[in-house]
């Protein structure tokens, strides 16, 4: 993850009072915290949001997307004319840029505890979202991260949900249909030591185990490498049926590439951080054949999928790549239990998005678990044929029920 420069992107600027609260996290805070939130939502009429994902540097098409969909989510919930105990209300964006860094999202979130933000969208990556949820915990801010390490949801922490399946679905998903699916037998795996790329790796690897496959050799990188000469030289000389990456696009696309050219005739599979447009421009003729995994279902099968592609290319001029329509569920989510609530205080409103069940672009159930996982997570493989992500299979939860249904 290259560390750029901090850039900080505000959206709809309204000068109000921020509604939000200190909450609670395991324990129930103090009274007095508690209040303050209560006090601002009698005397306001706007609602601050924040986001953060990394906006600059080699991960900023990921937070672009990502941020489209919250910004779309905003926009139509604001459309709406909301009200919140009996008073018209405002949503606002306050969109950070965390650069991918934990340090930064540490700040970042102390910044929004000090603002007072009624609720997070983000982090984007696992690496951060950790870090910064034991600050939003501290206070009591709900989070709907879209980091998949299965460590963010066991932390205990009450306020912490997510936008997507965890590395231990996808993982697993994707271990056994390496194994059984492409009958590899002798698996190769690579990570780049994120939080993301060794957890999913290593959940990879259980689930391959499982299922009869030889992981015949583990080697590491990191997110900011672009030769992988010497590990693929290493690589090929065990001759593997499969190599799994996990990592993102800036390094599995040249990884990609560099295999063609030593001879390596193993596929390269993967989690989504590959499964992304950017991947094919930076892998070229060199990306047929690799193999990824994205949760839910493809976005022409989603419930709103349709209708949110449409709606998205003619608001942002671009097409949807992967993200951006979890960023819009999850935000419409964080607001439906606002609304539900009847109140802006995390401290109200925690509880009910706990357990609410939301109807919205990529699954007709959006519900948790009492970790904050979602509970009907389907994972959908990908292959590229002719430059262009092609769909394999889609497996288990809703996503799934949700794909036959409309069949």
């Amino acid at each position: 993850m290259q560390v750029s420069k901090l850039s900080t992107l505000t959206l709809a600027v309204a000068a109000a009072v921020a509604l939000s609260a200190c909450g609670k996290k395991e324990e129930a805070a103090p009274a007095g915290a508690a209040s303050a939130p209560a006090q601002a939502s009698a005397g306001g009429d706007v609602i601050k949001i924040g986001f953060a994902a990394p906006l600059t540097g080699p991960q900023s098409h990921y937070g672009e997307e990502y941020k489209n969909g919250v910004t779309l989510a905003i926009e139509d919930a604001n459309a709406d004319k909301p009200t919140i105990a009996g008073k018209p209300v405002t949503f606002e964006l306050d969109a950070q840029d965390d650069q991918a860094d934990p340090k930064t999202a540490t700040q970042l979130a102390q910044k929004f505890v000090d603002e007072k933000v009624a609720g997070i969208i983000g982090h984007f990556n696992s690496g951060t979202a950790i870090p910064a949820s034991k600050i939003y915990s501290d206070a009591g801010i709900p989070m709907i991260a879209m980091a998949t390490s299965p460590v963010f949801t066991a932390q205990g922490f009450k306020n912490t949900f997510r936008s997507m399946t965890s590395d231990t679905q996808q993982g697993g998903v994707m271990g056994k249909f390496v194994v059984q699916n492409l009958k590899a037998k002798k698996i190769v795996i690579v990570d780049d030591r994120t939080a993301y790329g060794q957890g999913l790796a290593d959940e990879f690897e259980k689930s391959a185990r499982a299922a009869g496959g030889e992981v015949v050799k583990r080697e590491f990188t990191n997110d900011k490498a672009t030769d992988f000469t010497a590990i693929l030289t290493s690589i090929k000389g065990v001759s593997p049926d499969a190599v799994f990456y996990g990592g993102a696009d800036a390094q599995s696309a040249p990884m990609t590439k560099q295999m063609k050219r030593l001879g390596i005739k193993a596929p390269l599979i993967s989690g989504e951080m590959t499964k992304t447009p950017t991947f094919l421009q930076l892998a070229g003729k060199e990306a047929d054949g690799t193999i990824a995994s994205l949760a839910g279902l493809p976005l022409e099968q989603m419930p709103g999928g349709k209708d949110y592609e449409s709606r998205y290319k003619a608001r942002f001029k671009s097409d949807v790549a992967t993200y951006s329509p979890y960023g819009y569920d999850a935000t419409r989510t964080l607001i439906q239990a606002m609304k539900d609530a009847n109140s802006a205080d995390p401290k109200v409103y925690l509880p009910v998005l706990a357990k609410i069940t939301h109807h919205g672009v990529t699954s007709g159930n959006w519900t948790y678990d009492d970790k904050g996982d979602l509970k009907d997570g389907g994972i959908t493989v990908y292959k590229v044929e002719n430059g262009q992500w092609k769909v394999l299979e889609t497996v288990g939860g809703g996503a799934a029920k949700d794909a036959s249904a409309a069949k």
